[in-house]
């Protein structure tokens, strides 16, 4: 089994690259999906979320209103704390089902947008960074998701640095053009996984 990390900044299209590496036979194991699935209505992570919270971090349906809770978590590091000791075991638990259901034979993509700020490049066999200038990605967040050009500026500077992702990278997917381009950069990352785990 070949475990790559995937990782990229807000805007890089890190999201699509997983998305084309699963079309292709990857098995994509997305970090921030699983972090959602683990507190859905009627899961034990959101029983003791509420438990820990308060039923107000509930919506009207029942579903939990993350925005809210982001409001109690981010000012608080005590509280931001808590919910983590609630939610990352939850997740480690579903990420080894995952990866214990894969085959032995497997490429298997964590799809990991915070894998340079928590240091986890060790964990993996490769790290694909997926890279694009500050200035392309915030135009792409103004584009595709209405991004105020400040907001998305403030959310590039709080993440890991350009310089330092590409510092963990075993592999670039320079993203700056059209998805053509980026198709035929993704179908040569996927040769090279599939040369480093031995499958030609």
């Amino acid at each position: 089994m070949l475990k790559v990390g995937l990782t990229g900044g807000i805007g890089s299209g890190k999201s699509e690259v997983s998305r084309r590496l699963a079309a292709k036979g990857a098995v994509v194991i997305d970090a921030d999906k699983i972090a959602r699935e683990v507190v859905e209505p009627g899961t034990v992570g959101l029983a003791r979320v509420v438990a820990a919270f308060g039923r107000e971090i509930l919506r009207p349906d029942g579903t939990l209103d993350r925005e809210k809770l982001g409001s109690i978590v981010f000012s608080d590091a005590d509280q931001l704390a808590t919910l983590n000791a609630i939610v990352h075991p939850l997740v480690g638990e579903r990420v080894a089902t995952l990866q214990n259901e894969a085959a032995a034979d497997a490429i298997v993509v964590y799809d990991v947008p915070l894998l340079a700020e928590n240091k986890l490049a060790p964990l993996y066999d490769v790290v694909i960074v997926v890279d694009a200038a500050d200035d392309t990605r915030i135009r792409r967040l103004a584009d595709h998701r209405g991004m105020p050009e400040a907001d998305a500026k403030a959310r590039i500077a709080a993440q890991a640095s350009r310089e330092a992702r590409l510092a963990i990278a075993d592999l670039v997917v320079p993203n700056e053009g059209s998805l053509e381009d980026l198709g035929g950069r993704v179908e040569e990352a996927w040769a090279e996984l599939r040369r480093r785990a031995g499958r030609g």
